[in-house]
């Protein structure tokens, strides 16, 4: 394969940058505009050199260097690979890049260094989504199940899966092609035993890839209630910074203002609307209907409600748009007279969760936390729960394979030939094996890898 070569530090002003170089011709390439005490094919492995570089047309010093030398198989591609680590910016490490390229070497496609690893046996397909999944994190736990998903731990339970059911083929195929030799014959008893032992490990997937697409994605959470009622001072409270204008004046709010912010290790993707009531002021209706499209979309509903006001008509308006959705319903203004009681908003919402705050005191917002924790991991990830930070391609093919492991049992239960459970049998071993990449075709590889910055 060509040598590849990239810059894999952001672009822009900083202590240092990296250029990344892969491939058979790594050392000697870089060896052209490398200026040094040894020559850096004589050096050994896993190595740092001072020097400078060089252009390799003119001889013209560009940077000083320092240039990390590692040969393969030891490496991230299992190719030889050197990093040369120059000052940041973006003329200096351009130039650099240009001088490399200039001496040989190709300029590499997003993730492809990634893809090498890939296709070199370093990785499997899961373990190069979670290099993104890590680059991506919005918290310290999704980092940390990502961390654990590079080092491989979705791929075990995928293959666990599948080894019991290439061992179960393997025994159904002596059954059926070699009858007459002395070997246990399968029965429909074991065919179920197995197809269910596979089927839990795939449920258990499942289950707790819910947990890993919310720390992979975050949380659409709407921020809504009438003008005025404390919805941008919430915003504010939540990330700590004054995100959104906060006054008096009913209605300040126009457009949605987004925001991520933690919550115990869950990233909520914050979005404060605009106050919900009738208006003839143009720019604020197309605020309030901006406010019902993401109160239909969102999968946490932040409803905030005045306690120091009976409730009114918008309310019960609001109480009516988010009933069956994901809600928690925030009585704001606690320091002020109670005009509403909980056992009116128990009538709409009987088993909901309810908390009292107090913005302007900086009352109930630890409350609110543990209610956002507790709906969604009941109370939160511990560091040694075993999470998987499942995309969307993973849960459709395990949702896939578990539909074909089920026909297989349906079909065993119902004593159907061997040969016909084998089929759905090798669908779902086929399903599972293209979600580490052993049976992924080159295009989805090629998306895959698409999706990664370049320089990775």
């Amino acid at each position: 394969m060509d040598t590849i070569a990239a810059i894999s530090t952001p672009i822009g002003e900083g202590g240092i940058a990296i250029v990344r170089v892969s491939g058979d011709e790594a050392i000697s390439i870089v060896d052209k505009v490398f200026l040094g005490k040894k020559l850096l094919r004589e050096v050994k492995s896993h190595t740092i050199h001072y020097g400078k570089i060089k252009s390799p047309k003119d001889g013209e010093i560009i940077d000083e260097a320092l240039v990390t030398v590692m040969r393969a198989p030891h490496t991230f591609t299992r190719e030889d690979v050197v990093e040369v680590n120059v000052h940041g910016g973006i003329v200096s490490v351009t130039r650099v890049l240009d001088s490399i390229l200039e001496a040989g070497a190709r300029m590499a496609e997003p993730g492809e260094f990634t893809k090498r690893a890939f296709l070199n046996g370093r990785i499997d397909l899961t373990q190069a989504e979670a290099v993104i999944d890590l680059i991506r994190s919005k918290s310290d736990k999704a980092a940390r199940a990502s961390l654990s998903q590079l080092e491989g731990s979705l791929s075990q339970e995928i293959r666990k899966a599948r080894q019991i059911l290439i061992e179960l083929m393997a025994h159904i195929e002596v059954t059926i092609d070699y009858p007459e030799h002395d070997v246990e014959e399968v029965t429909y008893a074991q065919i179920e035993n197995k197809l269910k032992e596979a089927l839990d490990v795939i449920k258990h997937l499942e289950e707790r890839g819910r947990e890993g697409k919310i720390l992979r994605e975050g949380v659409e959470t709407a921020i809504i209630g009438k003008p005025n009622v404390g919805k941008s001072s919430l915003l504010n409270a939540l990330t700590r910074q004054a995100k959104a204008i906060v006054t008096d004046i009913p209605g300040t709010t126009r457009d949605v203002v987004e925001e991520y912010v933690n919550v115990r290790g869950i990233p909520l993707k914050l979005m404060d609307t605009a106050g919900i009531r009738k208006t003839e002021d143009v720019v604020e209706k197309i605020g309030v209907e901006k406010s019902k499209e993401i109160i239909r979309r969102a999968e946490l509903i932040l409803m905030m409600v005045n306690q120091g006001e009976p409730l009114e008509e918008i309310d019960y308006d609001l109480f009516a748009m988010v009933k069956g959705k994901n809600v928690i319903l925030l009585l704001n203004k606690a320091d002020l007279p109670e005009r509403v009681r909980i056992e009116e908003i128990r009538n709409y919402f009987p088993k909901e969760p309810i908390v009292k705050l107090s913005i302007l005191r900086g009352e109930g917002l630890e409350e609110l936390e543990k209610a956002i924790a507790n709906l969604f991991f009941k109370g939160g990830i511990s560091r040694n729960d075993e999470t998987f930070m499942l995309n969307s391609r993973h849960l459709h093919l395990i949702r896939t394979g578990r539909k074909a492991l089920e026909d297989a049992l349906h079909s065993s239960r119902e004593r159907l030939p061997y040969d016909m459970i084998e089929i759905d049998l090798k669908r779902g071993w086929s399903t599972l094996g293209e979600i580490i990449g052993e049976t992924a075709g080159e295009e989805i590889i090629s998306q895959i890898f698409s999706q990664f910055c370049l320089g990775k």
